[in-house]
């Protein structure tokens, strides 16, 4: 795998890959791989952040333990949450929905059978607690964000941005396309996994 790996500080180490499916596997593979020295890993958009002890000796350990397990193969398998699959109901009225279809230059049904046919994953998680940046759908899709965000989006809104669908977790702010609404609980801080959706998980949104 084509990497680039950064210390950060003698605390942590930031890992840059080719795209976000390789910073989810890559994630999951360190994870897995339970490093002596590694206290969390964290996996965002083409990047992989490695906590570690401020040991600078077990810094320079731990570096060439993941340079090790980098060097060990070309691509890793993404499927760090075991395949798991997580189907999610939405109603298509979003309040974005017509310009989306006509950004688009498709129909309304077209934008809502597209959407709802693809297959998604969980990249990376952000932005909210339980705000999961889902990839796999379909090209034709991919919107800019809104120029003026909203204020305020109600908690269960299905939104589009670029290349990525998403579900907002709880109310609050947002930019956005909003395409349709879910009851679905993606966060509840009172479970033992809060989040709904986790990095790896498959997503499935059902009409």
């Amino acid at each position: 795998m084509d990497v680039v790996l950064t210390p950060l500080g003698p605390a942590a180490l930031r890992i840059e890959v080719p795209q976000s499916s390789d910073a989810a596997a890559l994630a999951a593979a360190l994870r897995e791989a339970r490093i002596d020295g590694i206290s969390d890993v964290s996996g965002g958009e083409s990047v992989v952040v490695v906590y570690l002890n401020s040991s600078m000796v077990q810094s320079e350990s731990v570096q060439h333990s993941v340079t090790a397990l980098l060097e060990s193969t070309d691509r890793f398998e993404c499927s760090p949450a075991g395949e798991q699959v997580v189907e999610i109901p939405v109603v298509y009225d979003g309040a974005d929905l017509d310009a989306v279809a006509k950004h688009c230059a498709l129909s309304v049904s077209d934008v809502i059978a597209r959407h709802h046919a693809a297959q998604y994953r969980v990249a990376f998680c952000g932005f909210a607690p339980g705000f999961g940046y889902l990839t796999g759908g379909d090209q034709a899709l991919a919107v800019p964000r809104r120029s003026r965000p909203r204020t305020s989006v109600p908690a269960g809104s299905v939104g589009l941005a670029g290349v990525y669908s998403g579900v907002y977790p709880s109310e609050g702010p947002g930019g956005w396309q909003i395409i349709g609404r879910t009851n679905s609980v993606l966060f509840d801080a009172s479970l033992p996994e809060p989040s709904l959706l986790r990095p790896g998980t498959v997503v499935r949104f059902v009409s």
